[in-house]
């Protein structure tokens, strides 16, 4: 697998790269990826099907400045920003490991991802909700899939030395959610992990097997979805 550390300036560009990473796999030009980036300035960042009005609050992001964006992925709404490590696998979608549907997939990837960290921080991890990494009920990871013809992009979050009290003004609890939370208010349901971030990518590393530098990153691509789609308001307010 090949690896990719890479944090390009804003938010949109971010998000296009792991589109555009999944595009250069599924063209086949590359196989398998694993990239790292860390984001620079706070952000939100939508799921596919999650409603804007309902689940941000606007006005607070407008004072703030807080851009809001919208990723082509399931899952719930999120904030990105400084002291958080996010990491994106571009898989093959017909694996010998894992079966062909998004919760085979999903099992196969958190379960890889459990074992690895629970080594790594020396603590009992586990997987909670459909897609969440959490340490004593407490969450510290979301994740999310995305599946084209012969290839996936599974990407998610971990929580380092995050601003969690941000994230309680700048999204609203939401209205799905899994069992285990109980309607907890964000500060009293996400934890930081609070160790470097070096720990956890070379964690990831060892698990997939990555020890392949990418050469050759899709700039040109990346640009043309920044600029297109997630710079776009009329994607951001789809829903």
């Amino acid at each position: 697998m090949k690896i990719l550390d890479l944090t390009l300036d804003g938010p949109a560009e971010n998000l296009a790269c792991d589109e555009a990473l999944l595009e250069l796999c599924e063209s086949g030009s590359e196989r398998e990826i694993l990239r790292f980036w860390e984001p620079k300035t706070p952000f939100v960042v939508l799921g596919y099907s999650s409603r804007l009005e309902s689940e941000v609050h606007g006005e607070f992001c407008r004072r703030r400045r807080i851009p809001i964006l919208r990723r082509p992925s399931g899952g719930g709404t999120v904030l990105q920003g400084p002291g958080c490590l996010n990491y994106s696998l571009v898989l093959q979608v017909h694996s010998p490991d894992f079966g062909p549907t998004i919760r085979q997939t999903n099992a196969f990837i958190l379960s890889r991802h459990r074992e690895t960290l629970g080594q790594a921080l020396g603590r009992t991890v586990e997987i909670q909700g459909h897609t969440d990494l959490t340490i004593g009920g407490l969450k510290f990871s979301g994740n999310s899939q995305r599946r084209k013809r012969t290839c996936l992009l599974f990407h998610g979050t971990f929580l380092v030395h995050f601003d969690i009290p941000l994230i309680e003004k700048t999204l609203a609890i939401p209205r799905e959610q899994p069992p285990y939370r109980k309607n907890r208010p964000h500060r009293d349901f996400l934890m930081n992990l609070e160790v470097p971030a070096s720990l956890l990518k070379n964690a990831l590393k060892n698990a997939w097997r990555a020890d392949r530098t990418l050469k050759e990153t899709p700039y040109e691509n990346i640009r043309r979805l920044a600029e297109q789609t997630y710079s776009n308001a009329d994607w951001t307010r789809k829903f």
